[in-house]
């Protein structure tokens, strides 16, 4: 009896160290947020909808009890990856954590080096917000009032859009719709290029400076927080600190939150309910968003 158990115990042992092996952190960290109570107040309503000229997809996320016609603010999600790697559904504790503010959530896939370079990510956010402005409404957002958000490239993606407007216009999107970004440990200033990821996604574009969110800083950028900590070795501080320095210059809101000794990844780890404790970075999200966003 006691070998058939240890035979079941070591079979058990390796069908999860299969099933781990195969699971991204962030989809680890979205079944352990939900097994935490994290799903509680918010509910997924549309899951792989397409959008876009390339096959991408979305999800979306509502507060529990809000109603089809809710009217509610929106909140354009990114994640990271560096550009090459990650997908929607491993956010979902993303999701989950800002509808629970209020928030109806939009969660986008975009493509990825290698089969894609600069700037075919950044077109695909822009159609993303074009599809949220023509589609939104019959889920319960409002249109008028989106916020984009993202942790680290996806953070990029956050930022380069509400920067570059002529991109959004190009997609069909009207740039004054957007009322303010939440850029979570995102690169905005760091060429020359000097990481495997930053050279394969970038390193081909003939005009570098065209890569870098500072160089679309200005007076009319819309309100932003950006994010960054002392413990970040990944995305280094003085990308936060070099672009609001370049804002504040010219004269545009922003706002500099430090998280301290959070490393990269923890940063996006504290919108989860299990880590949540690591630091507000939740809370200080929301609020800033529901001021900028009329809530």
């Amino acid at each position: 009896m006691r070998r058939v158990l240890a035979v079941a115990a070591l079979a058990l042992v390796v069908v999860i160290g299969g099933i781990l092996a195969f699971t991204s952190p962030p989809r680890l960290l979205s079944l352990y947020d939900r097994a935490a109570g994290g799903g509680a107040g918010a509910r997924q309503v549309a899951e792989g909808v397409a959008f876009g000229s390339h096959g991408q997809s979305l999800d979306i996320w509502l507060p529990e009890s809000a109603a089809s016609d809710a009217d509610l603010p929106v909140v354009i999600f990114w994640y990271g990856g560096g550009w090459a790697k990650g997908d929607r559904t491993a956010y979902a504790f993303a999701g989950r954590a800002l509808a629970n503010q209020g928030f109806l959530v939009v969660i986008p896939d975009y493509r990825k080096v290698p089969q894609v370079r600069f700037p075919a990510f950044l077109d695909d956010g822009a159609e993303a917000a074009a599809w949220v402005e023509d589609n939104i409404a019959q889920y319960g957002g409002d249109p008028t009032r989106l916020a984009f958000m993202g942790h680290s490239a996806g953070a990029y993606q956050a930022i380069m859009l509400a920067l570059d407007s002529k991109r959004l216009v190009a997609a069909g999107a009207d740039p004054s719709n957007v009322k303010a970004a939440v850029g979570l440990s995102g690169p905005y200033d760091f060429y020359p290029f000097d990481s495997p990821r930053s050279i394969a996604a970038f390193s081909q574009w003939p005009q570098p400076e065209e890569t870098q969110p500072i160089t679309y800083a200005s007076a009319d950028a819309p309100p932003l927080v950006l994010v960054t900590s002392e413990g970040d070795e990944t995305v280094r501080p003085r990308n936060t600190n070099n672009l609001a320095a370049k804002l504040r210059e010219l004269g545009a809101p922003v706002e500099v939150i430090n998280y301290g000794p959070l490393d990269h990844e923890e940063v996006v780890m504290a919108l989860s309910k299990p880590f949540r404790s690591k630091g507000p970075v939740l809370a200080d999200s929301a609020r800033f968003l529901k001021a900028q966003m009329g809530e």
